[in-house]
């Protein structure tokens, strides 16, 4: 058996491509940072308005995603795919119109994919990290054990959780993806060239 080719992430001075523009801009990373994380704690004291102009968001996405895909199968009609095209487009656009004109019955919905979603990838963790027992596989059975939990619980409050948890979700990942930033700020600003 050979070994395959990988390519050698090591190599002198490939980590330092944009050190210099990322350590002149580092106090733009640090103040989207702290816009973001002002904006997930709105968004987390104001999830169920969250969760509806995300729906809302989504529903006019496709909308105008399918308005532009019928566009498309008209303007290249002599092409095979036209009625693919055509019925793709369509569909966005009648699904886009049924999440407008219904935004908390397609929260309720989506939040019950969420919560399958996080039960089935929790037991499927679980399972793993069981059975396979790698190095540190305590961290996977821990992130399954979560994902189930939490999973669960969206499981057994739904409906209700379809009002606040997507604008919830929205709000957590505003919060970290702000602080990841506000860290990467800081830590640019103590990085070599060198």
């Amino acid at each position: 058996m050979t070994a395959m080719n990988t390519p050698d992430l090591n190599l002198p001075g490939l980590h330092l491509v944009g050190l210099e523009a990322l350590k002149k801009r580092s106090i733009w990373f640090v103040g989207l940072g702290i816009a973001l994380v002002m904006l997930g704690i709105v968004a987390l004291g104001a999830s169920v308005f969250v969760t509806l102009a995300t729906m809302i968001l989504i529903g006019w996405l496709l909308i105008v995603g399918g308005v532009l895909q019928t566009a498309h199968a008209f303007v290249s009609k002599a092409w095979s795919g036209f009625f693919i095209d055509l019925l793709i487009g369509l569909l966005y656009v009648a699904t886009g119109f049924m999440i407008v004109a219904n935004p908390l019955e397609s929260a309720a919905t989506l939040t019950l994919l969420i919560a399958m979603f996080l039960i089935v990838g929790g037991v499927f963790r679980i399972f793993a990290s069981l059975s396979v027992r790698y190095p540190n596989w305590i961290w996977l059975l821990l992130n399954g054990s979560i994902s189930l939990l939490l999973g669960i619980s969206i499981w057994q409050k739904w409906p209700l959780d379809g009002l606040w948890v997507i604008g919830l979700f929205v709000g957590i990942d505003m919060i970290f993806n702000g602080w990841s930033l506000i860290m990467l700020g800081i830590a640019a600003r103590r990085l070599t060239s060198k």
